[in-house]
């Protein structure tokens, strides 16, 4: 059974239409049941009836031109209650609807299943049996694996463009169609599309038309001689220490790029018109399908030599095709299936008006940077057409998390409304730049920044920041191609600590792990975010941390404003630990001579285990700081970095809520600073009623500051702390949102960040 459904699902992700993908479907099942029929329903988005799609055993002239209510038959019947539907004798059902002219009114016995992708019901797979007889449980269940398969693969297929629309020749301009994803960050972009994709990597090259096709297939006959002088250099290199069958392996090579077939597919799919990249995946991806179809196992791992074949082509093509900044000549729409910061330092900032991830969520640190630089951003479109849409005409809601595709001139007009409102706002809150973030009844808050770069400094500062609460001083490493040294640490830090002098300047040690990696310091593990990260990794590698931390104390020389900040904290003996061992960094810099004070040291609260010792980290620090990113990911057992699941991430989650009101209650009389420098602390719902719990300093991206500044001046502190008292009391994180909208309407000051139009369009 696994082998069929492997074999089932590897063709229709070939497919290259959504026609012939179903009739593989209907063909296959039909097959392998023994079935007499099998077809396939599919939900019109419109309509919300069950539409004939593909048949085998039907009038397959039908298909397409039929179609059952939302409320009738038995195909509507499996789609409502969302599970198997499974009769002897379907004609004495009182739901039984026949449907004229498709033939199926000798078919007596019926097995209808859901086909399910994320929750939404995408159709119907039915197979039925003239006779009267009842499918037995072993049939059923291999109609619900398969059908659960299917919907993945086939939502995978349309958005990387393998399979495409019933109308992809039609020109959709003024389609309107909407995608959803999440919000990744705030604004509303129009534009074109470009997309981009890491190098070498067929699967993720998108189509593209081509405008000269004959340079396009000069390009493509040197790519296949440069990887043939580079497959003969490798067996020259090696040949002496290779019998005689070995050094044949290189000959196997050589002959499938002497392989006219597979060349000449390539060439004749340049010359209609698609850019040889693209032509090349299609042809290697189409061979790699027919080995892994073979029985032989053998002949099925010949299907690794051509993917490393194509992706050797493939290189050699990308580096003749111009690079990725010569691409940009106006401002344009980024997308790709997963945007990855090193992506984005590619592209010049002024160029990009736009992100649109397909994977990702929205606390992704592609999103959290986005937010830092103040991009639109959608993340997690998982059913997005991105292959599709290089040079498309595009809207990004970072409002409400969409993607409209070829939008018509209505849509344009009012998205350009939200930008004219934006713009407006800004301005707004140009005019707070120096004021104090201070409530109607004069509580003071302050409000810091996160930064990374030394491009943040001066961003910060010109949006009134006052300090800066999280340094992520792993992206210095990150950029690098091996450990920065502790001169040029003490260059780094220095930048952010002179910037902001004599504000406090927060620096945490080194976080890596997780999902932050270092391409020269790699951690492998199977669960990454329950293992070695953050404190943990540098307090096994001393000679880091004491490095680093020299570093930041050198930095502060004269200067004074360092305090140290320790992730990932879970026991008390840690903090004992870097203590220890950051009085010796201390007194080790002194001695050399250095004008410095013991700076302040805090500790991040951002796992369960740091909540409920709150009170007894507080009497060994400074400072107190929550990662509400992390804190939330950890309290509801999500990947903050998976769209499947993207839904359940929620900082305003009850349980988040009562542990943060939680840290304040336990550390109140410990005279410890207390700030919070997640995502949640630039969110202004958030702010409020952080706020409102107790907590003195939030520190958040720049592009955040002038937002919440302009709702707290614009607010009483009784009236947070009433806010707080409403909510605290619900059960649903999206009660709690609905509820915080509703009361920020009421105290006018919902209007102050975003777009009065943005709740009324999409």
């Amino acid at each position: 059974m696994l082998g069929l459904l492997r074999r089932i699902t590897q063709e229709v992700t070939a497919a290259q239409s959504l026609s012939s993908a179903l009739d593989i479907i209907v063909r296959r099942v039909r097959r392998a049941m023994r079935a007499e029929v099998c077809s396939i329903y599919l939900v019109d988005s419109n309509t919300s009836e069950y539409v004939l799609m593909a048949t085998r055993g039907l009038n397959a002239d039908m298909a397409g031109s039929v179609s059952l209510k939302s409320d009738e038959g038995l195909v509507s019947l499996v789609g409502r209650r969302a599970e198997p539907v499974n009769l002897e004798d379907a004609h004495i059902h009182p739901s039984f609807h026949y449907l004229k002219g498709t033939g199926e009114e000798r078919y007596r016995s019926f097995l209808g299943v859901p086909i399910i992708h994320h929750r939404q019901v995408l159709g119907v797979l039915v197979v039925q049996h003239e006779e009267k007889r009842r499918f037995d449980e072993g049939e059923e269940a291999f109609l619900i694996t398969l059908s659960a398969q299917l919907a993945g693969v086939i939502a995978h297929a349309e958005a990387t463009g393998a399979i495409t629309n019933l109308n992809a020749n039609a020109t959709p301009r003024g389609a309107d169609f909407r995608y959803k994803g999440v919000p990744g960050s705030s604004g509303v972009a129009i534009g074109r599309g470009v997309v981009v994709f890491p190098p070498a990597d067929l699967d993720v090259i998108p189509d593209r038309e081509t405008t000269n096709p004959e340079q396009e297939i000069d390009d493509f006959y040197q790519a296949l001689d440069a990887v043939r002088r580079d497959i003969r250099d490798a067996s020259n290199r090696i040949s002496q220490h290779l019998s005689v069958d070995e050094k044949a392996l290189f000959d196997v090579y050589l002959k499938i790029l002497d392989d006219n077939s597979i060349a000449g597919e390539v060439v004749k799919k340049i010359k209609e018109g698609q850019w040889a990249q693209g032509a090349l995946r299609q042809v290697i991806k189409a061979h790699i399908l027919q080995f892994d179809r073979m029985d032989d196992p053998y002949l099925r791992e010949r299907a690794s030599d051509l993917r490393d074949l194509g992706r050797r082509i493939l290189s050699h093509l990308q580096e003749k095709a111009p690079n990725i900044v010569e691409r940009f000549s106006e401002p344009a729409i980024i997308i790709g299936e997963e945007l990855t910061a090193s992506m984005l330092g590619e592209i010049p900032i002024d160029k990009i008006k736009g992100l649109v991830s397909v994977m990702g969520s929205g606390n992704s640190h592609v999103a959290i940077l986005a937010r830092a630089m103040g991009i639109p951003t959608v993340m997690g479109a998982l059913d997005l057409p991105y292959a599709q849409l290089d040079k498309a005409d595009l809207i990004v809601d970072g409002y409400q998390g969409q993607v409209f595709t070829y939008p018509s001139e209505a849509l344009i007009d009012n998205y350009q409304q939200i930008v004219d409102e934006e713009r407006l706002l800004e301005e707004e809150y140009e005019s707070l730049k120096d004021l104090p973030c201070e409530t109607l009844d004069g509580q003071r808050l302050s409000l810091f920044v996160n930064t990374g770069l030394s491009a943040d400094v001066a961003r910060s500062l010109d949006r009134g920041a006052e300090g800066i609460g999280l340094y992520r001083t792993e992206v210095p490493f990150m950029v690098r191609d091996r450990f920065p040294t502790e001169a040029e640490q003490v260059v780094i830090y220095r930048q952010q600590l002179e910037g902001f002098a004599p504000a406090p300047v927060t620096v945490r040690t080194l976080d890596i792990g997780g999902d932050k990696a270092l391409p020269y310091f790699p951690i492998a593990e199977a669960n990454p975010f329950l293992g070695w990260r953050g404190i943990r990794v540098t307090l096994d590698h001393l000679e880091i941390f004491m490095a680093q931390i020299r570093a930041m104390i050198k930095a502060s020389a004269e200067l004074h404003n360092l305090k140290i900040m320790l992730p990932m904290i879970s026991n008390v003996a840690e903090v004992e630990e870097a203590l220890a061992l950051i009085r010796r960094a201390y007194a080790e810099v002194k001695e050399e001579g250095y004008d410095v004070k013991m700076p302040k040291v805090g500790v991040m609260i951002e796992i369960p285990a740091a909540v409920y010792q709150a009170k007894s980290l507080a009497k060994m620090v400074d400072f107190l700081s929550v990662g509400s990113n992390d804190l939330t990911q950890y309290l509801l057992a999500v990947d903050r970095n998976n769209p499947r699941v993207a839904d359940l991430y929620n900082s305003f989650h009850p349980s988040v809520l009562h542990a943060l009101a939680s840290i304040v209650d336990q550390v109140k009389d410990e005279g410890v600073g207390l700030s919070v420098c997640g995502e949640m602390a630039g969110d202004p719902m958030g702010a409020i009623l952080l706020m409102a719990m107790g907590y003195d300093v939030l520190s958040m991206s720049s592009t955040s500051l002038p937002k919440v500044k302009a709702v707290i001046r614009n607010l009483s502190l009784s009236q947070s702390q009433d806010m707080l008292n409403e909510v605290m009391s619900l059960s649903h994180a999206e009660t709690v949102v609905q509820t915080m909208t509703r009361l920020m309407r009421e105290a006018n000051i919902e209007r102050l960040i975003r777009p009065s139009k943005t709740t009324r369009v999409g």
